[in-house]
């Protein structure tokens, strides 16, 4: 298999902390950067909708030829930070269709957080630390940084107050043949993932384990307490999902999931199991890991593959909100058992090998992998159905 394995480039992001020293500096350029951004937003307003004359739809471009000499009015950013606060303007203004976007507010209750665009050439390393607009700054892992090419990023704020160095670089990757060949994965609650293998991700309590922290927090005022904790909920949500993600793309070459919606069911009573389960960050990790590794990543319809038989094809498991609280079921036709879970996961895994087209448009190699074993299962379950038919 090594013969086959071939190098890409891809783009990968980075997020550095920054060291305490510097975020004064960051948070006063944060607040030139917002009255950039206001600037823009009340131009192009103006320009969108004038008293007379012919409307016009300010680009990137016009802004900058607008703002040209504003450096000399700001302390702490300069001609390129600027630039780039205009072209992002300008793409999320036409992005959203709209005239006007919100203001970005720099003080009170109701602040923007931080945000400093830059452009690649802005950033510069100076040994250990980073140089930008004359400012040096000293960030976590910088041994991250050694022999990579990045481009443009930003210093972004989270809602701790802390500062962070967001990279997109450029760096190589050896993409090899999976061993396995597909798998078809159900999503829940009970069990965040289930694999048509019967690998399962456990629904982790992130969020209900601490909820009652962040509550005492919250009623004592302790905002900043109450914000640190969700934070690390949020971290410990997005390390088990890259986890499980991560094994997920080096095990399997066709990935196939089902399509529930988290929009929806987010309006139900179940709002905060399925936030905390995050089947979108979920997708998400899985598409852009299997655009890098070569992987084939699908989006189908999951619709009746809980109820469905995985080997013969009948309607025959249970439905309906009451039933849920069935785990395993038997089909009254063929008689075979079923693991409700791994039963869909098997079925969403029949649906995306019937269907050739890939969602995410990185169609895998057609190169020989050996299946795995719900490949096996479905292959066999395929025929019975079609003679029932």
């Amino acid at each position: 298999m090594d013969d086959l394995a071939h190098t890409a480039s891809v783009t990968r992001g980075l997020r550095l902390k920054v060291r305490s020293e510097s975020y004064s500096w960051l948070n006063a350029a944060a607040t030139e950067v917002n009255t950039v951004w206001n600037w823009a937003n009340e131009v192009s307003a103006k320009a969108a909708q004038p008293f007379a004359g012919k409307p016009k739809w300010l680009t990137g471009f016009d802004l900058n030829n607008l703002s040209a000499g504003a450096t000399d009015y700001f302390a702490h950013i300069g001609a390129s930070t600027i630039q780039r606060v205009n072209c992002e303007y300008a793409l999320k203004r036409r992005l959203a269709k709209r005239v006007k976007l919100r203001w970005r507010v720099s003080t009170g209750a109701r602040r923007s957080l931080g945000w400093i665009p830059f452009k690649a050439a802005s950033l510069k390393g100076k040994g250990k630390a980073l140089r930008f607009c004359g400012k040096a700054f000293r960030v976590s892992e910088t041994e991250r940084l050694v022999g990579v090419t990045w481009r443009q990023g930003c210093f972004s704020q989270d809602a701790v107050g802390d500062w962070w160095l967001c990279l997109p670089v450029a760096v190589k990757v050896e993409t090899r043949i999976a061993p396995c060949r597909s798998v078809g994965i159900d999503l829940g609650l009970k069990h965040t993932a289930v694999t048509s293998d019967g690998e399962r991700l456990e629904a982790g309590t992130f969020y209900r384990g601490i909820e009652s922290k962040i509550a005492q927090a919250q009623r004592r005022g302790h905002k900043r307490q109450a914000k640190r904790l969700h934070r690390r909920a949020a971290n410990r949500r997005r390390d088990a999902l890259h986890k499980f993600s991560r094994t997920i793309v080096d095990q399997y070459q066709n990935i196939i999931v089902g399509d529930v919606s988290s929009t929806q069911l987010v309006q139900t009573r179940m709002a905060k199991s399925v936030l905390d389960a995050s089947w979108g960050m979920l997708k998400v990790y899985l598409q852009y890991k299997g655009e890098h590794a070569g992987r084939s990543v699908r989006i189908v319809n999951e619709q009746h593959t809980t109820r469905t038989c995985s080997s013969c094809g009948c309607l025959s498991g249970p439905s309906g909100l009451r039933q849920l609280v069935v785990r395993r079921w038997g089909c009254s036709v063929c008689g075979a058992e079923h693991d409700r879970d791994v039963n869909a996961a098997r079925n969403i895994l029949i649906a995306g090998l019937r269907c050739r087209a890939s969602v995410s448009g990185n169609e895998s190699l057609h190169l020989p992998v050996p299946p795995s074993r719900a490949y096996r299962v479905c292959e066999a379950g395929i025929e019975p159905a079609r003679a029932a038919a």
